[in-house]
């Protein structure tokens, strides 16, 4: 995987245009200083992920368990509707290895992101690799690219169909999809001005921390971690399924969480590490 250093620096960090959902606490907007790391400009591709399997042997969450939620558009076998959201089925043999189910693969995928990985699955990966998940203040650092309060990586216009900027969701969500539904290559649109590919849409990013929707109340002001408790873990970046009538959470201030384990054919990760020293 490719990476890029990103220097030091302060930011504002949170929802500067007060869009987000409550529940989600992305306010009080609130500085945050932090040392300069690498992080990869893209968010782990398949083949990488395989390399780190390959050289392993390592079974996913998804395999162990035998399912994964995949959205029933590109669902190659029937599943079970998820209670509430009945847009995703529980199919059987979903994995990263096939992500619409069993009639599925990687065939042209390389260069996509991986998906159906869970917070362990990703952590695995950083260990075989030397490297680590980004804490959700350097996620947001790097996505905004060195545009402070910015709404998107790219500044504050919003995608349109003709400037479609990064991979989310077009047309009448769920039913009713305009053009390609699902992952992209992770190269698809412009970088941000670190040179960071689709930090919003394609797919959501785990990060390290521990989620609470209270937590920027009391955030630490420089290299913060995020809560010391918490059973659920940070997702960043929302995805191809976001759309503005359901799901508003491409935006670079936007959070989201799941479960360690929790896994779905829109979820992947990109990783960090320590920044090169200059010579």
């Amino acid at each position: 995987m490719a990476t890029v250093d990103v220097p030091a620096g302060r930011f504002m960090m949170g929802d500067a245009h007060d869009e987000g959902y409550r529940t989600d606490g992305e306010v009080p907007v609130h500085g945050v200083e932090l040392g300069a790391f690498s992080v990869d400009v893209t968010s782990v591709t398949n083949a990488a992920f395989a390399a780190f399997v390959d050289a392993t042997g390592y079974a996913t969450d998804a395999e162990r368990t035998g399912f994964s939620a995949v959205f029933r558009s590109y669902a190659t076998e029937p599943g079970e509707a998820v209670a509430e959201t009945p847009w995703w089925l529980a199919i059987p043999g979903a994995s990263w290895r096939h992500p619409g189910g069993p009639g599925s693969d990687l065939t042209g995928k390389d260069t996509h992101p991986v998906v159906h990985v869970s917070h362990d699955d990703s952590l695995a990966y950083c260990e075989w690799s030397g490297r680590r998940l980004p804490t959700e203040a350097q996620w947001e650092y790097a996505a905004r690219g060195g545009l402070d309060g910015g709404r998107y990586p790219w500044g504050d216009a919003h995608p349109s169909p003709e400037n479609l900027r990064c991979n989310i969701f077009r047309g009448a969500f769920p039913d009713r999809p305009v053009g390609h539904v699902g992952t992209v290559d992770v190269r698809s649109f412009e970088p941000n001005g670190y040179g960071l590919f689709q930090c919003v849409g394609n797919v959501w990013e785990w990060c390290a921390d521990r989620f609470s929707a209270r937590y920027y109340r009391t955030s630490e002001a420089i290299d913060p971690i995020g809560p010391a408790r918490g059973t659920l873990r940070v997702l960043r970046g929302g995805s191809h399924l976001c759309h503005d009538s359901y799901c508003n959470r491409y935006r670079v201030a936007a959070r989201s969480s799941n479960t360690p384990k929790s896994t779905a054919s829109n979820i992947g990760f990109r990783t960090v590490g320590d920044a090169v020293p200059a010579s």
